[in-house]
């Protein structure tokens, strides 16, 4: 179910008259301490950190927009190598399982 500050968060990250760095800089406060919120007693499965992760580089593709590639003459998404070198940080399940308790 969507709710009114998710619908906010959705135009917020589509809006080409914001800066990416202010939407980056929104996405590490809120959002990932969202995510990380009492992550260190998650029981982390494959499946949820998969679907964690496709979560985090959908946000990233919406935040960085496609570019464009001189070669081919048109405009392409960016792969995933190319988000995690682009913001020079490891992926959020990683940060999660940092974060646990031994």
């Amino acid at each position: 179910m969507l709710t009114k500050h998710s619908l906010c968060y959705k135009f917020f990250f589509r809006n080409t008259n914001i800066y990416k760095k202010l939407k980056l800089r929104l996405k590490n406060t809120v959002i990932d301490k969202t995510l990380k919120y009492a992550s260190e007693t998650w029981i982390l499965t494959k499946r949820d950190s998969k679907q964690i992760n496709i979560f985090e580089r959908k946000l990233y593709r919406r935040i960085l927009d496609p570019v464009y590639d001189n070669e081919k003459e048109n405009w392409r998404i960016l792969t995933n190598k190319e988000i995690y070198a682009m913001v020079k940080k490891p992926n959020i399940t990683e940060t999660i399982r940092l974060n646990r308790l031994l």
